[in-house]
């Protein structure tokens, strides 16, 4: 008997879209004038986040008078506050684009102020969470963090350059590594990722853990730094196909309870994977088998707790208090009402055809494997 002819449909949209420019290299900033230009820009407000004030400098340097200042004012979760400020005060400086220099929150600022005002962005990423690539963001609106997209907020360009990523500290590398991982891992099972953006999910998540042991005992291997560079590229393209349970956690843990995102993303990844690997099994083989795994929850347990970072939701500040909360947010963040700043383009986290919808149910097993914090077992 001859199999069923394939058949496929993914949404349009943001989904699967990826920036237009990316330059990827070491020593590629000394190009970033030469990126405001070919924008037709020519006063780019440089945004970053207080820590990284002295790179925005530097980074303002680069783009010489054809920069209109520096705002060192971005903050994890994207305040809706902050992006409303962002923008009034774009707006002031008379600012025709944008470039974010830093991790996500510099790059969620911009996304912010790229919504409403329509400016271009060029992102300088300097850690690995892979947002530069995509046209969402997560902003925290009244205590709940909430997933827009829209293309104003896709970057224009994206300059990787791993000479930037050099000093970041081998705690906030290897969260950021694996955010990065957790967008390769929740994407794989989603009908909205398309044929052509699933090959980079795969290959992100062997890239990534791959690389992320080498680079935590070689933090200043330039080498290691590119190639978890490159895993963030091949993440954040795969997150362009969807984002569903493990992003609702993440993003609860985040937007609620102000767990550092990377740490949100990493302290659930475990438990998530071992939801998706028994309900999902044929996809989620794939990316065992691109790590080498037969047993993919618990190696990413194993890769978590070696690498330093917390399993159980007592180490981010969590309690059986939290529970129903914690669920409650999970599940309902992206059912939101209109926005008259926002209009949000809502994703839905449980479009048709996704195998694990993000239920009440589901979330509980999650909550209460991470609260317990124990290894996944093997599930035969």
């Amino acid at each position: 008997m001859r199999p069923a002819p394939r058949s496929f449909a993914h949404p349009g949209g943001l989904h699967n879209q990826t920036p237009k420019r990316v330059v990827f290299g070491p020593g590629s900033v000394a190009g970033l004038r030469d990126e405001v230009a070919r924008l037709g820009a020519s006063r780019a407000l440089v945004v970053t986040t207080p820590g990284r004030t002295e790179l925005g400098d530097r980074l303002a340097g680069e783009i010489g008078d054809a920069c209109a200042g520096l705002l060192p004012e971005a903050v994890s979760q994207v305040p809706i506050e902050l992006a409303r400020r962002g923008r009034d005060k774009a707006e002031s400086m008379d600012a025709d684009c944008l470039v974010a220099v830093g991790g996500g929150a510099a790059t969620g600022l911009c996304k912010g102020i790229a919504y409403e005002s329509g400016l271009p962005i060029i992102a300088v990423p300097t850690t690995y969470s892979g947002s530069e690539m995509t046209g969402y963001c997560g902003m925290t609106i009244d205590g709940v963090k909430r997933m827009h997209e829209s293309q104003a907020m896709r970057a224009s360009t994206v300059v990787y350059d791993a000479e930037l990523s050099l000093g970041l500290p081998a705690a906030v590398s290897a969260a950021s590594a694996l955010n990065a991982l957790a967008h390769c891992i929740d994407v794989v099972p989603l009908s909205s990722v398309s044929p052509l953006i699933l090959p980079a999910a795969i290959e992100g998540a062997r890239v990534i853990t791959a690389t992320l042991p080498r680079l935590l005992a070689d933090p200043s291997s330039l080498w290691a730094r590119n190639e978890m560079l490159y895993g963030a590229y091949l993440g954040g393209a795969a997150l362009t196909g969807g984002f569903a349970l493990q992003h609702a956690v993440a993003h609860m843990l985040g937007g609620s309870f102000g767990v550092e995102h990377g740490i949100a993303h990493a302290v659930v990844l475990p438990y998530v994977t071992a939801v998706l690997v028994e309900r999902a099994p044929a996809p989620l083989a794939r990316v065992a088998e691109a790590v080498g795994t037969d047993d993919l929850a618990g190696f990413v347990w194993d890769l978590v707790h070696d690498v330093g970072l917390p399993v159980t939701l007592a180490d981010v500040g969590l309690d059986a208090s939290d529970r129903a909360r914690a669920i409650e947010i999970s599940v309902s963040a992206d059912d939101h009402s209109d926005d008259a700043f926002l209009h949000p383009d809502t994703h839905d986290q449980n479009r048709a055809g996704n195998p694990v919808p993000v239920t009440g149910d589901v979330v509980a097993e999650i909550i209460d494997a991470a609260a317990a914090g124990e290894r996944p077992r093997r599930r035969r």
